[in-house]
Order: structure tokens, then C-alpha cells, then sequence
């Protein structure tokens, strides 16, 4: 059990930059929502050149963007104003999430779960120390490297 803690995220992380759901800050929503209706994340980046990380849109974002601008997820009655109903959001950067929780290349497998927990997130971007997308690490990754550090994955089965 002890290696599985002290492996580090470059071990783990989906290093398949060309698969990862990105779209620049500039995409539209119909960009966005294509990828989100194969991914349930998008990583929101400054240019595809830079691959600068500067943002995240989940499911749960589209879930707020499509709700009726008068169905509130608090208990009070306001609006929500990020519905599409009021037209107002446009771009990837007016929808996203920023500063989204990130982890390095030497990160520790512990400390990568302890931000899990805390921000209570599934996956984060891998970056570099100008927030360049190297790659993503999600508790999926995770849990089967667990299994295969357990012995609980064939080497057949083993095509991460």
C-alpha cells in the first residue's frame, strides 16, 4: 500500500495532451457543449499555442446555464443570471470556472488526494510552473492505479 502513496502524479496522470477536453477562452458555447456531451469536463485555456490553463467548465455549470432563470439552487428566490433564458454568457471565459485547483508534475499522490477532498473535485489539469497544460489527473487514474498496485488488475487488462 505504501507504494501507491508515495508515487508521484507524472506515474498516474493521462499525459495524452491531444485527448484532453480543451477549448480556448474565446470558444463559444456551441464549442463548449460539444465537448461537454462527450466529457464531463472542459479545460478552458488561453490559446491552443500556450495551452495556459485559466479555467474549468464542469457538467455542473451547464446544469446552472440550461436551468430556468427562475429556478434558484439556493433557498432564497433570486434569478439566476447565468441561465441561457437571459442570453447573456457567450464565451468560454464567461461561463468557466477560474483558477481552477491545479497539481505539478512532482505533486505526491497524497497530496493530490488531500486537494481532492478538499475542493471537493475528481479531476485536476497538470501544469507547469506558467500554469501550461501538461496532461490531467482524475480519481479515475486513481482508483486503477490503486488496483494495479494491488495486484487486482491482470498485466493483459493493463492498457492505461
Amino acid at each position: 500500500m505504501k507504494a501507491f502513496y508515495n508515487l508521484k502524479v507524472q506515474d498516474i496522470m493521462d499525459k495524452q495532451i491531444g485527448d484532453l477536453p480543451v477549448v480556448e477562452k474565446t470558444a463559444n458555447l456551441d464549442q463548449v457543449f460539444f465537448v461537454l456531451s462527450e466529457k464531463n469536463h472542459v479545460w478552458v485555456v488561453e490559446t491552443k499555442e500556450t495551452m495556459k490553463v485559466v479555467g474549468v467548465i464542469t457538467e455542473h455549470d451547464a446544469l446552472s446555464l440550461l436551468s430556468p432563470a427562475d429556478v434558484s439552487s439556493q433557498t432564497f428566490s433570486r434569478p439566476n443570471l447565468r441561465s441561457l433564458q437571459y442570453g447573456i454568457e457567450s464565451t468560454a471565459e464567461e461561463i468557466m470556472s477560474k483558477k481552477p485547483i491545479t497539481v505539478s508534475y512532482d505533486d505526491g499522490i497524497v497530496d493530490v488526494l488531500a486537494k481532492m477532498k478538499q475542493y471537493r473535485v475528481r479531476r485536476l489539469p497538470v501544469v507547469d510552473e506558467k500554469h501550461t497544460l501538461l496532461g490531467e489527473l482524475t480519481l479515475h487514474h486513481l482508483i486503477y492505479q490503486y488496483h494495479k498496485e494491488h495486484g487486482m488488475i491482470s498485466k493483459k487488462d493493463n492498457t492505461q
